[in-house]
């Protein structure tokens, strides 16, 4: 039994190691939030593309204002998007908006708030240096540069520097489609009515949203009952897209088939368990040259190991590099004991009411607890070799993704 991290280092090696080019389509750049660069997006011209003033207030000759107390004449107004005609001279200064060209002449823009005006003369209260509220041509970007490279995943950021380089439309990688597929005579599809000791099909739910957020197109395949023959049609059908994604069925128990049908369509399975809580019997593999999570069934633990091993496997699938896990420290807001060796993640919520982030784990009654988790916005995470910590111990803390 290896750890979550030998795990996730695992998923990443065999990923990469698949050497698989993604496919590329052009999307207008409205629609392009969230996804992979499969093109480089270069600067059109120099930006700024003009010397621009980073404050309210006038534009002047530095050497003018060496000392407090100087006294210049004002000869105009520029706001942004204006054409100055003329130049700044000696002893003189233009009135200036944020963002607005620096007229030829002045190398500095001085605060209006340090100022008095009075008619046409301008005193200042300080002194002035080169450069100072003055961002010049080119000092952001020369054109040519590039700007965004190939595999840089597209926030609000990268939208709004696409779109100041004129980049209406930009070419990005296919998302990783993702197979979904629930295991188990126990689960019945939504829109069911479950027998007494049934459950609905939420980890399909959870998983599909899980992809989403992660950049992956799912593929919900339904739920395949404890039946060897019915169970392979569809991880054949699941092994038609790019990644496999079982819940349940993974264990030890009698009726747990997935790795035995996996293995009959030869699978070669790189670890099946790892020392964390929930989610221990996570099995990983690959079949036909296509990477397969089997994770565990109960829904907690679907959901945890989801996150430490799938989400790595899209990113490069995706054809950008893993993110690291997203672990913050918190103060712990009440002691904490685990008495099992296994790396525990707890059902948490995190707040900054204080100033400083605090963290509480929640009751919960283990890993079918949805309930409980749905009020959690994260998981606190009890290393195996410090299984009791003490309240205002400082502790790492996984963020569910999209919940803070």
């Amino acid at each position: 039994m290896i750890s979550h991290l030998e795990a996730r280092a695992k998923v990443i090696e065999v990923a990469r190691g698949l050497h698989r080019a993604p496919a590329s389509e052009e999307l207008a750049l409205a629609e392009a939030g969230g996804r992979v660069l499969a093109a480089t997006v270069a600067a059109d011209r120099d930006y700024p593309p003009f010397h621009r003033a980073a404050r309210d207030g006038f534009a002047l000759r530095a050497a003018d204002a060496a000392a407090p107390g100087a006294t210049l004449t004002l000869i105009g107004e520029i706001k942004a998007g204006d054409d100055f005609p003329g130049s700044v001279g000696p002893g003189q200064c233009v009135q200036i908006m944020t963002g607005a060209a620096v007229p030829p002449g002045a190398d500095a823009v001085v605060m209006v708030e340090h100022t008095q005006q009075n008619a046409s003369r301008v005193t200042l209260d300080r002194a002035v240096s080169p450069g100072q509220n003055f961002v010049p041509c080119g000092s952001e970007s020369r054109a040519g540069q590039t700007l965004l490279a190939l595999g840089a995943r597209l926030g609000y950021a990268e939208l709004a520097l696409a779109a100041q380089a004129g980049a209406v439309r930009l070419r990005v990688t296919r998302r990783p489609r993702i197979a979904i597929l629930s295991t188990g005579d126990e689960v019945v599809e939504l829109g069911h009515q479950p027998g007494p000791f049934q459950i609905r099909n939420s980890n399909s739910v959870s998983l599909a949203e899980q992809s989403r957020l992660a950049g992956a197109e799912p593929v919900p395949l339904g739920n395949a009952p404890d039946h060897e023959g019915e169970l392979q049609r569809l991880i054949e059908r699941g092994l038609a897209e790019d990644i496999l994604a079982l819940s349940g069925g993974v264990s030890v128990g009698r009726y747990d088939l997935v790795e035995l049908v996996l293995r009959r369509l030869g699978a070669e399975f790189f670890f099946d368990a790892i020392a964390i809580r929930p989610g221990r019997p996570a099995v990983f593999g690959l079949c036909r040259g296509k990477p397969v999570f089997g994770l565990p069934g109960n829904p907690v633990s679907t959901m945890v190991t989801f996150e430490l091993l799938a989400v790595p496997a899209i990113d490069i699938l995706s054809g950008t590099q893993p993110r690291g896990l997203p672990l913050f420290r918190a103060r712990l807001a009440a002691p904490v004991r685990q008495k099992s060796a296994l790396t525990h993640f707890l059902p948490a919520r995190v707040s900054w009411e204080h100033g400083q982030p605090e963290v509480q784990e929640l009751p919960w009654q283990g890993s079918g607890d949805i309930v409980a988790l749905a009020g959690a916005n994260c998981f606190l995470i009890v290393p195996m070799d410090h299984l009791e910590m003490s309240a205002g111990e400082w502790v790492d803390v996984l963020p569910r993704r999209g919940m803070i």
